[in-house]
């Protein structure tokens, strides 16, 4: 998602919602969504490490914040994700000329 509901980056409507953030060293992370800003920096509360095994140093920590240039996926709960908005979106971008197209 790249652009703007209603004036609002698209991840601040899922502020109070569950997310799993996975980083780049592989580490995955589950938790509330307290903030997220345009440099996609979060912080998340009640977090739970995917791989406890893995991680068991994470076990005791129960908030966080990522740094956004660190950041792989956002997996984001499938409720909260406007389908109809994307598809409307996707539609548009498929509508617009192509920007550099060869001749």
């Amino acid at each position: 998602m790249t652009g703007n509901i209603g004036g609002l980056p698209p991840f601040l409507t899922l502020v109070g919602q569950p997310v799993t953030v996975e980083l780049k060293n592989d580490l995955a992370i589950t938790g509330v969504l307290v903030s997220v800003d345009q440099f996609l920096n979060i912080k998340l509360d009640n977090i739970k490490v995917v791989d406890e095994e893995r991680y068991p140093h994470m076990l005791a920590v129960k908030n966080c914040f990522i740094r956004g240039s660190v950041v792989r996926y956002v997996q984001l709960p499938a409720p909260s994700v406007d389908t109809a908005l994307l598809q409307d979106a996707a539609r548009r971008e498929r509508q617009q000329p192509a920007t550099g197209a060869r001749k």
